[in-house]
């Protein structure tokens, strides 16, 4: 059967990322005259009946569709580096089948890449059955006995359960709701479904050092259309350059990756390509074909140098810091061989659950009260500005309040006045505020802050490090060491091995050339190997985060502040019906019940920030229904208007 050509953005959008490389041959276009492997960079000319092995596709921008409500659509590009964070609208337009959900979204065992749907019908299982409108989340893709399916898990009652769904299940998926949220390179990676599109709604902006170019207004509450725009990094036969050319380009092509000897062309390699190598294959020699646009002082080698060698590759830990300033904080990751001293900064502390997460048992939290609190409860003590406390544990006491005896959680601490300590017993539900009052003086190595305390932790640099040339650390006010993380690394030399780094992976774009197997002297993670503090983003910080925290739970918000009800605010009793009217006859409509989705998506719901605040009224009424309570409405205005007429 003879394939037929298709035009290069339909290649795009319907190729696999998986079935790469592939083999293009040009058909048709409009093209100048010369060869694509003569040119260098973003091209698009090209001959008639050229080669071209596809390597890898990327979106490079978003096209952004701003859905105005009375008004033609307005439609802007958007960059990838956008310092904004989305959160995703569900697609309502249904899957027929596993194996669609499979070839649309992406699967894989980071959190991000676990989308989660639901069945408006139960799905029977040989493991069980998951329940009508439950949503179950997709969480890995595996194939046996040459039978695919993918493994499924569903959270009830805060155990999981795994089930087993087989890609040839049909039926309708639906997605989620998802109330994340997102930078626009999370949503490229792996939010957006192959073939359709992604509403997303615009949820806040993210500070940055740089403004943003970008017609998207910031006041805009409406929902936003992403259409991504690809580009394919392409090599040609002859050459060693990669060529990018954008999907849009007006040519056919055929595939003709079955026919054509692939090994003829250049096999460029990302850093992630080498990553995921398997341990065997290092140490090598490497050809730099691709050298970074952008990349830090002490790894400014990787530019200039035309080969060099990659020694293996390993995740190594990090500590992720900011900078403790209220405005254009900066981020850090440093690496635990920091060579520096550290001197301990006060740190602060909002409520009394922070106090009780932050005590140890290497030495006695000593704070100040930044904030009055007056408590409510009879037997707990209420706080004054400039308090001062030594913090012991939390634990449960009967207090008194309204009349009634009650077990409360409570901080208890001893109160400094003088050189008298008092045992006092404070509520955890403080809205106040703590400083810490730090009597150790020590310099500290990184690694002795991380064996010796918990972290965050604040910090300042007393003694920067001296083994290179400039120090990011040194000049900030203050630094609180936020948690340690792991990233992945490779360790890279120059051919005579005097400049020998650990680079990072997902924040490094260069492509490699393999040239032959390194049989040198062997480096390990030591001495000779070097490590930098990287300064990063905002969306690369919150990315960070985002990960690390995957698999920890938050910690429980503090109850809320007892509040004493008004003498004045009393419900109003409702208006006296006619004795010729029923007052039943008034209210036949039925309470709207919520359905079973609406109940499990009510309790997968997140409790929101602390910063967060909510008006709650004094006097509340239980919600019947909005017939039952229209209806109310309509009834109290009728007799309101029989009243005027009367009188």
């Amino acid at each position: 059967m003879k394939r037929m050509a298709m035009t290069l953005d339909t290649f795009t959008r319907s190729v696999e990322a998986k079935s790469l490389p592939r083999v293009l041959q040009m058909q048709s276009g409009y093209y100048f005259q010369g060869s694509v492997y003569e040119l260098y960079g973003r091209e698009g000319s090209f001959s008639c009946g050229e080669l071209l092995k596809v390597i890898g596709i990327s979106v490079t921008r978003l096209i952004v569709e701003l859905q105005s409500e009375g008004s033609k659509s307005i439609t802007v590009d958007l960059s990838l580096d956008y310092p904004g964070l989305f959160r995703i609208v569900a697609d309502k337009r249904p899957y027929t089948s596993i194996k669609e959900i499979v070839d649309s979204v992406c699967i894989s065992p980071e959190c991000l890449g676990q989308p989660e749907f639901y069945c408006p019908k139960k799905l029977q299982l040989p493991e069980g059955t998951i329940q009508a409108e439950e949503s179950f989340k997709l969480t890995a893709l595996r194939t046996e006995h040459g039978d695919s399916h993918v493994d499924c898990e569903v959270t009830r009652k805060d155990s999981k359960h795994i089930f087993t769904v087989k890609l040839s299940h049909t039926g309708e998926f639906y997605e989620c709701a998802d109330d994340q949220f997102y930078t626009l390179g999370e949503l490229v990676e792996w939010k957006i479904p192959k073939g359709r599109k992604r509403t997303v709604t615009w949820a806040k902006s993210l500070p940055s050092k740089e403004k943003c170019m970008s017609e998207l207004p910031e006041d805009y509450s409406g929902e936003l259309v992403l259409t991504p725009v690809y580009e394919l990094q392409t090599v040609s036969k002859f050459g060693k350059n990669v060529v990018f050319i954008p999907s849009t380009l007006d040519v056919e092509v055929l595939d003709v990756t079955e026919e054509c000897d692939g090994a003829c062309f250049m096999q460029p390699l990302s850093f992630r390509d080498v990553f995921a190598k398997p341990r065997e294959f290092f140490p090598f020699k490497a050809e730099v074909i691709k050298p970074p646009s952008q990349v830090q002082e002490e790894l400014g080698f990787l530019k200039s140098s035309k080969q060099v060698i990659v020694h293996s590759a390993y995740q190594a830990k990090r500590i992720l810091a900011s900078e403790i300033r209220s405005e254009a904080q900066r981020r850090f990751l440093i690496p635990v061989s920091y060579n520096g001293r550290f001197k301990r900064r006060p740190r602060t502390f909002p409520t009394a659950y922070d106090l009780e997460v932050a005590k140890s048992n290497m030495e006695q939290l000593h704070v100040v009260a930044t904030r009055a609190f007056e408590t409510h409860y009879e037997g707990l003590s209420s706080v004054l500005v400039g308090d001062q406390y030594l913090v012991h544990k939390m634990e449960t006491s009967e207090v008194i309040y309204g009349d009634k005896r009650k077990t409360v959680e409570a901080l208890a601490c001893e109160k400094m006045v003088g050189k008298k300590h008092e045992a006092v017993l404070i509520p955890m539900c403080l809205d106040g505020g703590f400083v810490e009052v730090v009597h150790d003086k020590k310099q500290y190595m990184l690694s002795d802050i991380c064996h010796r305390f918990a972290l965050p932790f604040n910090v300042k640099v007393s003694m920067r490090d001296l083994s290179v040339k400039e120090d990011l650390l040194a000049g900030a006010t203050g630094l609180q060491l936020e948690e340690e993380i792991t990233d992945p690394y490779l360790i890279v030399s120059t051919p005579d091995l005097a400049q020998c780094w650990e680079v990072p992976v997902n924040r490094t774009n260069m492509a490699l050339q393999l040239l032959e197997r390194w049989n040198g002297p062997k480096l390990t993670q030591g001495e000779a190997v070097r490590s930098a503090v990287e300064e990063i983003g905002e969306n690369c910080y919150f990315t960070l985060r985002r990960y690390a925290n995957a698999s920890v739970l938050p910690p429980p918000r503090p109850p809320k502040r007892p509040q004493k009800h008004s003498e004045d605010t009393a419900k109003l009793p409702p208006p006296r019906p006619k004795k010729s009217e029923s007052p039943h006859t008034a209210n036949t409509a039925k309470p709207a019940v919520p359905t079973s989705r609406a109940s499990s998506c009510a309790e997968q719901n997140p409790t929101p920030p602390r910063n967060e605040t909510s008006n709650t009224s004094l006097v509340t009424v239980p919600d019947s229904g909005p017939q039952k309570g229209l209806s109310m409405f309509l009834y109290s205005i009728r007799i309101v208007l029989l009243n005027i007429q009367h009188a």
